[in-house]
């Protein structure tokens, strides 16, 4: 619970200052005639929406198991950065789509109005506050070991870097002259194109542990190497790995000496346990199955 109330916090701030740049930035986007700005509204926007799934799903994933839920809720968190990770693409989508659309009436003759000033102070604000709320949110997740919060930090982390790129656009169109105006709207396909690269990488991931994809073969050899360090346990086998949310899933078969008693045959298979459960966190569900040799 503790930690859940740490993650509530993490995210009410980051959702603070989220309130407050979509806010500034629809103002200075539309009063600064950017639509670079305007974009990066959206995308502040889309960062309050993923605060508010974070603190949702967090809540529901740390809930104890169940009759209806053995494992215990723990994919919920995993859901939620799925679904960040849909809502980022979603955004990105839309930002490349009307700078592409702003670039071609450039094209084709169309003079686009110049941003002002209020624009490039909305964007450096943005790129300063987003910075900071990634690193804060970033020490957080690694600290709770949570992949909502982390995937929440990266989408502070895609808003800083999307201002910095609608900063250099609006400051191209501004101090360059007319004739760059169109560095605006390429400002946003360029940022768009970045924010693809984030949203992928969290539903590629997402999705992997949704589909229980295994854990990462170094971790897996660290399992099997730990399995075999306790004394009388010999050739660990037949590993199988998942996430559950922040936990892990373990299961292996391990061989034993076929005429030691059943009661020691057990003891050995709960200190592999307690290892594991030593390395990998209190939380992680083992089971070691046990056959002769």
């Amino acid at each position: 619970m503790e930690r859940n109330k740490e993650i509530y916090k993490v995210t009410l701030i980051g959702g603070a200052v989220n309130i407050v740049l979509l806010l500034f930035k629809f103002v200075a986007g539309i009063m600064g005639h950017s639509a670079a700005m305007v974009a990066d509204a959206v995308h502040s926007l889309s960062d309050f929406v993923t605060d508010i799934i974070v603190l949702v799903f967090v809540r529901i994933s740390g809930k104890p198991k169940d009759k209806s839920h053995d494992y215990g809720h723990g994919k919920y968190e995993t859901l939620a950065m799925t679904l960040i990770g849909v809502a980022l693409l979603v955004v990105a989508i839309g930002i490349v789509y009307s700078g592409m659309v702003k670039i071609g009436a450039w094209m084709g003759g169309q003079q686009l109005d110049a941003p002002d000033m209020l624009a490039l102070w909305a964007a450096l604000l943005s790129v300063v506050l987003k910075e900071a709320v990634y690193r804060y949110s970033m020490i957080e997740a690694k600290l709770l070991n949570s992949q909502a919060l982390e995937a929440n930090a990266w989408h502070h982390r895609s808003d800083a870097l999307s201002s910095i790129g609608t900063a250099v656009g609006i400051g191209g169109a501004i101090f360059l002259g007319r004739r760059w105006t169109v560095l605006d709207p390429v400002a946003s396909v360029i940022v768009g194109l970045f924010i693809i690269k984030v949203a992928t990488d969290l539903l590629r991931n997402g999705i992997g542990d949704l589909m229980e994809q295994s854990l990462p073969d170094e971790v897996e050899q660290e399992i099997l190497q730990l399995a075999a360090s306790v004394p009388g346990v010999a050739e660990p086998h037949d590993l199988c790995t998942r996430r559950l949310g922040n936990h892990y899933a373990i299961e292996l078969h391990i061989l034993m000496d076929g005429d030691i008693p059943l009661s020691e045959a057990h003891d050995k298979a709960s200190e592999v346990e307690a290892l594991l459960r030593q390395h990998y966190g209190e939380s992680t569900h083992i089971s070691v199955h046990v056959e002769p040799k």
